[in-house]
């Protein structure tokens, strides 16, 4: 599975505006949901969803990256977006630093090996201390979604 294959390019939003976690997943839902990955009168209950995953345990993973994630009914398989603060967000991460790189990862609960692949497959690229370097500083959709090109060819 690619990152490519996950991430929804239209919905990536290279700048959040929101100033706190809970904020920045709603921004992020909602991306995918303008994207059209996401029925848009689905927004609250899958924000809702992603930030009861979170209160079961962080999702700020250190080295600046959170990976919100979901399970949810209906979808068909994982989509994801990615979000991007120069600023940091309060992630409550495991290094207690701030979180620059938000990757939201939703999935069906039906397909859990499909979930798995997918979540590997994120894990994989923000492990990579060049790849999390290069997304903090991509100021654009366009240098995003280049570099999950690269990174899949390089994976």
């Amino acid at each position: 599975m690619k990152l490519a294959d996950i991430i929804v390019a239209d919905a990536i939003v290279p700048e959040l505006e929101g100033q706190n976690r809970d904020e920045v997943i709603r921004e992020l839902v909602q991306a995918l949901a303008e994207a059209g990955s996401l029925p848009k009168k689905s927004v609250d209950e899958v924000t809702k969803a992603v930030l009861d995953r979170e209160q079961q345990a962080t999702t700020g993973i250190g080295k600046g990256v959170a990976l919100p994630h979901a399970k949810l009914k209906g979808l068909k398989k994982p989509v994801g977006t990615i979000g991007r603060s120069s600023g940091g967000i309060d992630f409550s991460a495991l290094d207690s630093r701030p979180v620059y790189s938000v990757v939201l990862l939703l999935s069906s609960p039906d397909n859990p090996d499909e979930h798995l692949q997918a979540m590997e497959t994120v894990f994989k690229h923000v492990q990579r201390d060049i790849f999390r370097k290069f997304l903090r500083q991509s100021e654009t959709t366009e240098s995003i979604v280049e570099l999950i090109e690269e990174a899949d060819e390089l994976a």
